[in-house]
């Protein structure tokens, strides 16, 4: 039996996510790393972008629409490539609660000085950042088009033993 080329799932995007919690000098400094972190990694030049509080925090001081972290929008071969370097910073081990019902997952790394490569900066301080992956099969353009938006048919969604299996075969991570 042939392998049908519209059932194999890919790599969409990785979203990396740093969450600081207030804006300001240690927001800067987040952004300054994590463009210099996926640099170093994925060999990508980067512009992070600023994410905003949706609600209102009044014992934290947060309001709606300030700057409190930055995120990172990955595609192609670099978000592969980052992936990769993730995963061998959290030792090849994810688990299993990580992934939802539409077959994506996320993870946290500690710190970016886990990361294959990357050196410690004194001037930035200690981050920690979220790794959120999405998958896909072809055709799901059908449910992001302008023209005919539709939904993407049930069996054509991915299942979490569905992302589990991608995830073990071509990374060669374990799931715990």
């Amino acid at each position: 039996m042939k392998d049908n080329p519209m059932r194999r799932i890919r790599l969409e995007k990785v979203v990396v996510n740093i969450g600081v919690g207030e804006p300001g000098e240690r927001l800067e400094k987040a952004e300054e790393m994590l463009a210099r972190v996926v640099k170093t990694v994925a060999g990508a030049e980067v512009k992070p972008v600023r994410t905003v509080a949706k609600k209102k925090i009044p014992k934290w001081g947060i309001r709606p629409g300030l700057a409190i972290g930055v995120k990172v929008t990955l595609r192609g071969d670099v978000a592969e490539k980052f992936l990769r370097a993730a995963f061998d910073a959290v030792g090849n081990k994810i688990q299993r609660k990580s992934f939802d019902e539409q077959g994506n997952f996320s993870f946290g790394i500690r710190e970016y000085i886990d990361l294959p490569g990357v050196k410690y900066d004194p001037s930035i301080g200690i981050f920690g950042m979220d790794v959120c992956v999405s998958l896909e099969r072809p055709g799901y353009r059908v449910k992001r088009r302008k023209i005919r938006r539709a939904k993407v048919g049930k069996n054509h969604l991915i299942t979490a033993d569905e992302a589990v299996a991608f995830v073990k075969e071509n990374f060669g991570v374990e799931v715990v």
